[in-house]
């Protein structure tokens, strides 16, 4: 009988509440650059950061929300690339996304997981 493929989906909710700390950084980050070089009208950097990271993530969103990782015959398969499983070197979480890291140094990212401690756990557990 062959292995179970475990799926790693991108969760929106993941994703909306990543562009919400992006925004309310890229909203601190335009307001205190004005600030710097004297503009009066610093309150603007908030509506343009909020503005410039919604575009984007509304922009990203198909793209970012159809990149799919599936774990089956012994490898770890992404969008575009497929890593064998005896690369794999570290596997780490970084907020939604968990940072597979392979033996050669590459780095990938499986993004905007609802349980990044769960998809972590599942590859170190093919691993074993």
């Amino acid at each position: 009988m062959a292995d179970p493929v475990i799926r790693f989906v991108p969760d929106r909710q993941a994703y909306i509440r990543a562009h919400a700390w992006l925004a309310a950084l890229g909203m601190a980050l335009a307001m205190a650059l004005l600030w710097m070089m004297g503009n009066p009208y610093v309150w603007t950097g908030a509506p343009a950061g909020l503005a410039a990271i919604v575009l984007r993530g509304w922009y990203m969103s198909s793209e970012e929300l159809s990149a799919v990782w599936e774990l089956r015959d012994g490898a770890l398969r992404g969008p575009v690339q497929t890593i064998p499983l005896p690369q794999i070197e570290t596997v780490r979480t970084l907020g939604s996304a968990v940072q597979v890291i392979t033996r050669t140094g590459d780095k990938y990212l499986i993004k905007f997981q609802a349980d990044p401690v769960a998809t972590k756990a599942a590859i170190e557990g093919a691993l074993t």
